[in-house]
């Protein structure tokens, strides 16, 4: 068979194989559509638990608690990496149910705000503005809940490499902000559009938390961390305000974003490289106290510190 023959053929299965995942997608979408948000959660996080605790990646969890933690005993630390794994099957469960979860209501499933008079003054502004945090709870929320306070932002996003399970989250996105916001996709060129999008007065979000190779150290629990100082030479470039905050699981499908005010880096607001670091530096700090509090509800899945301690 001609060499073309067989790339075209090679091309076809591999467009087959990402077309059956789509459908095996959309309907796992469509199951967990069928449940109640709760039911979606307990039963999304029950599977992740149960699975992801005995995959390999739970023993980088392990290492990096001993690394930062290493006052908690074996079985704090099970305890611990049991929780990231249902915390994380209940936010992929939760997702399609997101758009429908109600606002203040007193108990079961919905989602409510601590700090909500900084987005609500914020609104009324004019100008870029910096949102940042973490894979805290169900960040997935995040976006959403601020948007519902009249400032909603755009953020960076991973693309799958399935084009259309790719669309299909995309999708999921905008229907539950109920309105097209700008993504952008990880790398350089999401990078500039990023920076485009702020120069023209909109808003923008930053996961800060994970380990960016290309980054700065800076300390976080304690030890050096490769951390992305995008947000701090942002707001330095630009001047704007940087608003924190996170979201904390109360139950299945229950969700707390809290808010807090803006960070006040008016002592070193001179666009520098010592001061980038100092900001990022504070940013880092504000992500190990949220960490700390509910360390359960963070993605201890990644070699977040420099690789030798990980021998």
């Amino acid at each position: 068979m001609p060499i073309l023959n067989l790339k075209k053929l090679s091309s076809y299965t591999h467009q087959f194989l990402q077309y059956n995942e789509y459908i095996l997608a959309k309907g796992c979408l469509s199951l967990l559509r069928s449940l109640s948000p709760e039911k979606a959660s307990d039963i999304g996080g029950a599977i992740c638990r149960q699975i992801g605790t005995k995959l390999p990646v739970s023993k980088v969890a392990d290492k990096n608690l001993q690394l930062v933690m290493p006052h908690l005993t074996p079985l704090e630390r099970k305890r611990i990496i049991s929780g990231v794994w249902e915390n994380l099957g209940r936010t992929v469960a939760e997702f399609p149910h997101l758009a429908n979860l109600k606002h203040n209501t007193p108990q079961g499933a919905g989602w409510e705000v601590v700090g909500g008079e900084y987005l609500t003054e914020q609104s009324k502004k004019i100008g870029p503005v910096l949102f940042v945090s973490g894979h805290i709870g169900n960040w997935e929320m995040l976006p959403l809940g601020v948007a519902k306070y009249g400032t909603p932002f755009s953020s960076f996003f991973r693309a799958a490499s399935n084009p259309y399970v790719n669309e299909l989250i995309l999708n999921l996105r905008d229907e539950a902000m109920g309105q097209k916001i700008p993504m952008f996709a990880k790398g350089s060129k999401g990078a500039r559009q990023a920076l485009k999008h702020l120069l023209q007065g909109h808003r923008l979000g930053v996961l800060s938390d994970q380990k960016m190779n290309d980054g700065i150290e800076v300390q976080f629990f304690g030890r050096p961390a490769m951390t992305s100082s995008a947000v701090a030479s942002l707001a330095l470039k630009l001047q704007c305000p940087i608003i924190p905050g996170y979201v904390q699981r109360l139950g299945p499908a229950r969700l707390r974003i809290v808010v807090e005010p803006p960070i006040d880096y008016s002592e070193f607001s001179e666009n520098n490289l010592d001061n980038i670091h100092r900001l990022t530096q504070v940013i880092n700090d504000k992500l190990e106290g949220w960490i700390k509090q509910n360390p359960e509800q963070w993605l201890w899945l990644h070699r977040r510190w420099p690789k030798e301690l990980y021998k």
